[in-house]
């Protein structure tokens, strides 16, 4: 090969080379969620992840994970928007997915996302008025979302930070749950993420200061970096 000139070689190269894999829309959301640092590119993310998972949906109707992201999609665009539409549509979709498959911990998690979400944003008699939103409905579905998931970070990790968010007070629970996150072995980049958010929080839990646990989960929830 000694002599031949790089241009030449060059498109060689990048022809052997593996293409990199598109992302999907969960790669998409997941960066709209905790990496965006404004509303507005939070919202040209969860844009680009509805078109994919449309565009999955146009060849494949039933793909349950484009379905899913779609779903999380309009939710998340519904927070940031204040989108009654949106909240229903995807209230609506998540209901549908947990129909069809009740023992999926992902979607009953999705699921208690929406309720104690909602009542979050917008306090619980609005939440419960505009919405529909209720709290013992979305606290049953993080319980079940932990049973279901076993030993997965991400999902007690979320409970913790969940439980912390809305009462501050709830240490002990939220710190046992925050606790299994910490030791669970990491399955997926969700649980990679969510090892470290539970990392910053638990110094709070340990301690029983529950007001500064609770402005951490705030912070280390969906788009805690950009304020809705």
């Amino acid at each position: 090969m000694r002599g031949v000139p790089l241009a030449i070689l060059a498109p060689v190269v990048i022809a052997a080379a593996p293409a990199p894999a598109p992302e999907t829309p969960r790669d998409i959301l997941i960066q709209a969620a905790f990496q965006a640092a404004d509303k507005a590119t939070a919202l040209a993310l969860i844009g680009k992840a509805i078109q994919r998972a449309d565009a999955i949906l146009m060849t494949d109707p039933r793909n349950r994970e484009a379905a899913m992201q779609r779903g999380i999609a309009i939710g998340y665009r519904a927070k940031l928007t204040r989108s009654r539409s949106d909240a229903q549509m995807s209230r609506r979709i998540f209901e549908s997915l947990a129909a069809a498959d009740p023992n999926d911990a992902e979607v009953q998690l999705l699921i208690a996302g929406w309720h104690l979400d909602a009542i979050d944003d917008l306090g619980g008699l609005v939440a419960r008025t505009a919405l529909g939103a209720r709290h013992n409905v979305g606290q049953a579905a993080l319980d079940r979302a932990v049973a279901l998931a076993g030993n997965r970070p991400f999902f007690a990790g979320m409970a913790a930070l969940m439980r912390i968010r809305h009462d501050d007070d709830d240490v002990a629970a939220a710190r046992r749950l925050a606790e299994e996150a910490a030791s669970a072995p990491v399955a997926t980049p969700l649980d990679r993420l969510m090892k470290r958010s539970i990392d910053q929080v638990l110094p709070a839990l340990r301690t029983g200061n529950g007001k500064a646990a609770q402005a951490i989960a705030r912070k280390l929830l969906p788009f805690g970096r950009v304020g809705t």
